[in-house]
């Protein structure tokens, strides 16, 4: 060892230590920080790869990393922001990890709040920890055991691999429940806690001191991803590994489930580190319950993987998107106009629907419709080819779309005077190629006349470089998207499109358009778990995909077959791919070949095409003569079509010959993604969850496609930009479209610190809008009518309206039984009660639930289908609410029944309906509809009738607000009802309000629905008498008249087709309740019995004499308010 002396020298020449330190006469001082300077530092990334990705019971309950306080704003908070600009992309993922990790923990930790205090845990007299209660998302162990740790890496010191088996039993739950824990599946990811109350209940002075942990009595939290489950007889169940084959499956036996789970090596280590070094509790013998999430909740540890994975790649963004992606540089470098490789010539197919719709679209240009060679076209029909001009870059103005207001690049000084030389618009008017003799040969065709924004759009989507189109409520953003896939497609076949989007609902609205369009089935494949949801005949996931190709093999060879025999060959050509792929060239082509050097020296003979054409036997089953001998030209186009239409046969028997080969279905399936598909579709959350899948498969894609951007969190945003692996050092992505809106509800982020203060709910699509870069506003409307589309209009620029929603009669007809369109409708205390809270944040409002339900039920017993009608709500609570009335009023009359949906507005964003009943709820603070965001939402769901359910002293006063009530109070705050209209069917005009009367209040709507309904009941008893005295006499039956009837035929063929928010109108969802709120227990009534309308559930009220005359006098009308008594348990 060094002397002292002599290392204190080499410290003082290294300037380690001050002369003058009274420590540096220490040996060993000396020596720790020689080897703390010089020691191998534990670099970030190496720190990130060290941590535990689920989180445990210190990082939850830590205030300092997630606060619980709901943040106002105001203070600093040790958390990373994410703003406009980022240092470089590791520091733009370090940051979303950061924060991503600590709000999934947010989410997990509420629901351990909500689900243990369900389990009444206690400690029994042999002093251990038992449960009185039951929850639905935990479950009590039976055994937990530890089955095999693995050895660590090489260079690592945590093991490689930690498995564990947890038995646990189902028996106590009713069959929904254990449906959903059989329904538990490899990947998954469960909790397991460690619950030790304390022996004595704690005081109240105790409970406000102690913490949450220990009021739970939680001791340890840690996470586990299921590797196999296994029934009481230990088969596998919900295995999609191929272990067990389709055919082999059976219902799983018993009530006990044992579950492999594979735990956190990290944490693992650092728990066993802890026992051996500082005596610490054996973390894995003490674990007695079980947790799981719900499904859509719970993909945390696979996002939170893939960011990782990211930061340990060389992560390279296409050269032309890098600098914006981090906030610098100039906002328009990626516009398609300074982009290199564009396309000067695209086929926009089926884009336009005539001549003068490419004149409408293109007012800046001077258009020059040119035919295939070139000389002026005087009659130009569709399609159209058209060739941009070469000066764009400085001109992108003069494109449709492109205002001055959406481009800050452009400066006003750029932009000409009407009076300027109109640049040339080249556009060739061609005639497309014969598809074929036979009717599915010949073309979809796009039936919606695109406006001049949407063609800006279209053309900027389909050029090199980022496109960003913010699209307004019902503009058309799908049927853009579809078409820019559709040309693309078309003028890029070789090209592969991914296509994301944050729901599935807009995914499978977006897949139903595309097979709407000229793009082959075959190439369309739709991943993820709701392609079950597609309302189409065809199956677009690999499975479904694969077999349709299968069919179409067998389908297409016995098609060869068929050709052979016309030729007089033989049939065993037709036996596969590969044969019938040497007969084509042989046989069929060879054969065209020699008919076409025939045809070159007879052309002046009108029948030679006919009579010569080597393949007339084949398509002599052809709905109409193919060739008509009068004219060669036309006969030629004809025969060139059906060549056509051959060679498209065996050029998809040549794309079948793969899965000839490929013998399992795994092999099938991924030769399909990686290969045969040109269209794939994903949510972002699947993008996420097989991002490793999808690079080890080596997929790749040229064109991303990102439907609801505005919706959809940062980092989702990003990593479906790199779900492929980089070619030399080279980014293949060529185009990035996001189409969204900035003006509707942002990403949902439920902490509210991450939210307000880290602006971990901005989109990458908003933060792209912020920084300026250019972007194409949709500017007209489609969905409501005129009027409605005013409560929300002016939230953006020049939004007008499509001549469809100025021109149908049905947007110009007045909604029956009601004297206006939209109404706010202001409801009083009901029983001295406005809003409640029986829990922090569970607002409800019963006279706004009441009057809600009430006037659903008159609209239906005046004919309105049930599909049509959605109830919507701002707060959970009152949701559940709505839910509970429905449940005792509508119910039991099967010719009322459920609404389409009842849910909140946040859920029903990207959704619509013709008439939305709306509950607003509060009465003491606006609440979280103060932002406009929220606003417009609900405001711009409805496409025919909004009623707006709310106190008008609160909401008038509300400055957020304003140009939306302003409108809503120009009309009477009392609903006003056309009472004269007795059906669902009018041809009053929506500007006249007929004989209004204005409804007093909730009791009076009762009295209205109650008169109502006993005269539907009274048109139903004589429709039955007469239908039997009809039999008994053997008469024709009467009818009755359509007043009194009240449209029953429509309410009752409608009920069946409603669906509520994917559940049963339940009131139980006890998922939706906060801790220490039960539900009411709603029990069904049961169904009328032998000819007797069971009474109507409704509002203790005084029967008017109107009511009395009809006999109503004395009916029993009892009320179903939830028992706040019980909710407040």
């Amino acid at each position: 060892m060094l002397m002292q002396h002599i290392l204190l020298c080499l410290e003082l020449q290294l300037k380690l230590v001050p002369k003058d330190d009274p420590w540096s006469e220490r040996v060993d001082f000396l020596i720790e920080v020689m080897v703390s300077f010089f020691e191998k530092q534990q670099s970030q990334k190496e720190a990130i790869n060290a941590l535990p990705l689920y989180p445990n019971e210190q990082i939850m309950w830590d205030e300092s990393l997630v606060p619980s306080i709901n943040y106002s704003g105001e203070g600093c908070l040790a958390l990373p922001k994410l703003n406009l600009q980022f240092l470089t992309l590791h520091d733009y993922l370090l940051r979303n990890f950061n924060l991503f990790r600590l709000e999934s923990t947010y989410e997990i930790r509420e629901d351990i709040q909500e689900a243990v205090p369900h389990l009444l845990a206690n400690i029994n007299n042999e002093g251990e920890t038992a449960f009185r209660g039951w929850s639905r998302m935990a479950v009590p162990i039976k055994e937990f055991k530890i089955r095999e740790v693995k050895q660590p890496n090489i260079g690592e010191v945590k093991p490689s691999a930690v498995t564990a088996e947890v038995t646990f039993s189902i028996s106590s739950y009713r069959a929904q429940i254990r449906s959903e824990w059989n329904a538990l599946k490899e990947h998954d990811v469960l909790f397991l806690l460690s619950i030790r109350p304390s022996f004595e209940p704690l005081s109240d002075e105790e409970a406000a001191m102690a913490t949450v942990p220990q009021r739970l009595g939680l001791q340890f939290v840690r996470g586990c991803e299921i590797i196999e489950i296994r029934d009481e007889e230990g088969t596998l169940m919900n295995d999609f590994t191929g272990r067990i084959k389709r055919d082999e499956w059976k219902p799983p036996k018993g009530e006990l489930r044992t579950v492999t789970v594979a735990l956190d090596t990290a944490q693992y280590h650092m728990d066993v580190c802890n026992i051996a070094e500082k005596g610490a509790d054996d973390v894995y013998g003490m674990f007695n319950i079980l947790m799981r999430r719900k499904p859509k909740e719970n993909n945390f540890k696979a996002i939170l993987e893939s960011i990782r994975d990211l930061m340990n790649e060389t992560c390279i963004v296409p050269d032309w998107l890098h600098d914006i992606f981090l906030g610098y540089g100039n906002p328009s470098a990626a516009q398609w106009v300074n982009m290199p490789d564009l396309l000067e010539t695209v086929d926009f197919i089926d884009t336009f629907i005539d001549a003068a719709h490419v004149t409408e679209c293109f007012p800046n240009f001077e258009i020059c419709f040119l035919n295939s060679d070139g000389t002026e076209n005087l009659h130009p029909t569709p399609p159209f080819r058209i060739r941009f001009p070469k000066n764009l870059k400085g001109n992108i103005h003069v494109l449709p779309g492109y205002e001055r207001s959406t481009v800050s690049s452009i400066s006003e000084a750029s932009i000409p005077d009407d009076h300027s030389d109109k640049a040339k618009l080249l556009v060739e008017a061609y005639v497309p190629p014969d598809p074929g003799p036979y009717p599915q040969d010949q073309p979809k065709q796009n039936s919606v006349r695109f406006t001049p924004t949407q063609i800006g759009a279209i053309i900027s989507g389909i050029q090199p470089g980022l496109t960003m189109v913010v699209g307004p409520p019902g503009t058309g953003k799908t049927d853009t998207a579809v078409q820019i896939l559709n040309v693309l497609y078309h003028n890029c076949p070789s090209q592969r499109t991914l296509i994301i989007t944050h729901s599935n609902q807009a995914l499978n609205d977006l897949f139903e358009k595309i097979m709407e369009r000229d793009v082959p089935a075959r190439y369309l494949l739709r991943l993820g778990q709701g392609e079950q949801e597609l309302a189409t005949e065809l199956d677009f996931s690999r499975q479904g995909r694969v077999n349709a190709m299968l069919v179409r093999r067998l389908e297409l060879l016995s098609e060869v077959e068929r050709l052979a025999r016309s030729l007089q060959l033989p049939e065993d050509v037709g036996y596969t791919c590969e044969s019938a792929g040497y007969f084509w060239l042989l046989h069929v082509y060879s054969r065209w070949e020699r008919f076409l050097a025939d045809c070159a020296s007879n052309k002046d003979k009108p029948t030679y095409v006919q009579d010569r054409f080597p393949f007339k036997e084949f398509f002599a089953n052809t709905p109409k003569p193919v060739f008509t001998g009068q004219s060669f030209e036309k006969d030629m186009r004809a025969a060139k079509g059906c060549f056509r239409h051959l060679k498209t046969m065996f050029g998809e028997l040549e794309e079948c010959r793969a899965f000839e080969l490929l013998k399992s279905t795994v092999d099938r399936s991924n030769y399909l993604m990686t290969k045969q598909a040109k269209i794939v579709a994903m949510t972002c959350t699947h993008a996420a969850l097989k991002r490793k899948d999808f690079l080890n498969l080596g997929f790749k894609y040229d064109n991303l496609l990102m439907e609801e951007s505005a919706q959809i969190l940062e980092i989702e945003t990003f990593i479906p930009m790199l779900l492929q692996r980089q070619e030399d050092g080279y980014a293949r992505l060529k185009r990035c479209i996001l189409i969204g809106d900035h003006h509707q509800l942002p990403p949902v982020v439920k902490n509210m610190a991450f939210q307000k203060y880290s602006h971990m709910d901005q989109s990458l699509f908003t933060r792209f809008v912020r920084l300026g870069i250019p972007y194409i506003e949709l500017n007209a409307q489609g969905r409501a009518r005129p009027s409605l589309a005013r409560l929300y209009n002016w939230r953006y620029r020049d939004l007008g309206d499509l001549p469809f929603v100025r021109e149908n009669a049905v947007f110009h007809t007045a909604n029956a039984g009601f004297s206006y369109d939209y109404q706010l409708v202001d409801v009083p205390d009901y029983h001295g009660r406005g809003e409640t809270a029986p829990s922090p944040w569970f607002y409800q409002n019963e006279g706004e639930a009441e009057y809600v339900v009430s006037v659903y039920m008159y609209m239906r017993l005046l004919g309105y289908p049930a599909n049509k009608i959605s109830i919507l709500t701002t707060y959970n609570g009152q949701k559940l609410l709505i839910r509970d009335v429905i449940n005792r009023r509508c119910l039991p009359y099967d010719f009322i029944g459920p609404p389409h949906k009842v849910t909140t507005v946040d859920k029903f964003q990207g959704q619509q309906n013709d008439y939305i009943l709306l509950s607003l709820v509060r009465t003491r603070f606006v609440g979280h509809l103060r932002d406009v965001r929220r606003l417009v939402v609900a405001m711009s769901r409805a496409r025919l009738g909004l009623y707006v359910f709310c106190r008008r002293s609160l909401f008038e006063q509300c400055y957020e607000l304003q140009p939306t009530f302003q409108l809503l109070l120009l009309r009477p705050d009392r609903l006003a009802l056309s009472l004269n209209e007795v059906t669902a069917f009018t041809d009053r005009r929506l500007e006249d309000t007929g004989q209004s009367q204005l409804v007093s209040g909730i009791d009076e709507m009762a009295n209205i629905v109650n008169y109502k309904m006993h005269k539907v009941y009274e048109a139903r008893v004589m429709s039955h008498q007469l239908n039997e005295f009809s039999a008994y006499s053997g008469q024709v039956p009467l009818t009755i008249d359509a007043s009194e009837e009240n449209g029953l035929q429509s309410l009752e063929t409608s009920v069946h087709t409603t669906d509520v928010d994917n559940h049963n109108l339940s009131n139980g969802a006890d998922e939706d309740m906060p801790p220490g709120v039960k539900s009411n227990e709603s029990t069904q009534p049961e169904p009328s019995t032998n000819g007797k309308m069971p009474l109507l559930n409704n509002l203790n009220v005084e029967t008017d004499a109107e009511l009395q005359d009809d006999g109503m006098d004395g009916v029993a009308l009892e009320n179903s308010r939830i028992d706040e008594s019980k909710m407040e348990e």
